[in-house]
């Protein structure tokens, strides 16, 4: 069934309940690699709730589903993430109850062969009071559902990146199973675990989650420039620009200028640039 573009844009989700506790916020951290060394004091934080947990900021975007949008006729097995923008009103807490309004922003046809360009919104709030608690853009690629007669794709802005060589660079590997473990998080798309799949979709193997990624680069940020304090975090928006494979060591470029940090992750032994066009918000 191809995608029918009046009801896609019709499609919400109003106060869709989610709740998470300490245990998911702890599997969302191990799964981006926190707790690597588990003598490590500063991260135990994020995966040990006797250390009074902390929550990974990108966490947020594991914490809403787009399952209002099931029946809007896309190859879910061929969906990819190509951007995430969070902005975060205050700092996630290791266990809540949550209400979740969702929308399309818009949908672009960008061909048969190409795919399409679908934008959803979701704010979020607290349900025990109402609180605003995150905004979350994702533009989503269904790269088997072009051709529905929507609207062209126009060039969508990005963050600019300093000219200047990185301030800062932090390096940390992947696992081999990272995402088979990363999944349980809350994407089972088959794209990241099923060999026979990726294959004939053109890849050589699973794929990490792109939102994997990005929780990497966050970590990277978080380790490197805020010394592991997740309340600095503010905002954070990427765009995901190549495919990571399992075992890669990805490499975070940091340019610091005031309370905004621009980045971009490269696989290392590639050299290939998975993430660009990073912009984090520090609290000022």
């Amino acid at each position: 069934m191809p995608i029918d573009y009046d009801q896609l844009m019709a499609a919400r989700a109003v106060d869709q309940p989610f709740e998470y506790d300490e245990a998911r916020a702890i599997l969302y951290a191990l799964g981006i690699g926190f707790g690597a060394d588990p003598t490590n004091p500063k991260e135990l934080p994020y995966v040990y709730e006797g250390a009074a947990l902390r929550t990974v900021p990108s966490m947020a975007t594991m914490l809403a589903s787009i399952d209002f949008l099931d029946d809007c006729g896309w190859n879910y097995d061929r969906l990819l993430h190509g951007e995430e923008r969070l902005e975060l009103y205050r700092p996630l807490p290791p266990a809540a109850r949550l209400l979740a309004n969702s929308r399309v922003t818009a949908a672009y046809d960008r061909g048969t062969d190409k795919g399409a360009v679908i934008l959803v919104q979701t704010d979020v709030r607290l349900a025990k009071d109402d609180t605003a608690l995150f905004t979350l853009g994702s533009t989503l690629l269904a790269r088997a559902d072009g051709g529905f007669g929507g609207p062209k794709a126009p060039t969508l802005p990005a963050h600019r990146l300093p000219r200047r060589e990185p301030d800062l660079v932090c390096e940390l590997p992947t696992r081999r199973d990272q995402a088979l473990l990363f999944r349980l998080s809350g994407d089972f798309s088959p794209l990241h675990a099923d060999p026979k799949l990726a294959k004939r979709l053109g890849f050589s193997a699973p794929i990490l989650h792109g939102r994997c990624t990005y929780g990497i680069a966050c970590r990277a940020i978080l380790q490197t420039i805020c010394d592991y304090d997740f309340t600095l975090i503010t905002g954070f928006d990427a765009r995901f620009s190549a495919p990571v494979l399992p075992g890669d060591t990805l490499a975070t470029h940091m340019w610091q200028d005031g309370n905004i940090v621009s980045f971009r992750c490269v696989a290392k032994a590639r050299n290939s640039v998975v993430i660009n066009h990073g912009k984090c918000t520090l609290a000022t």
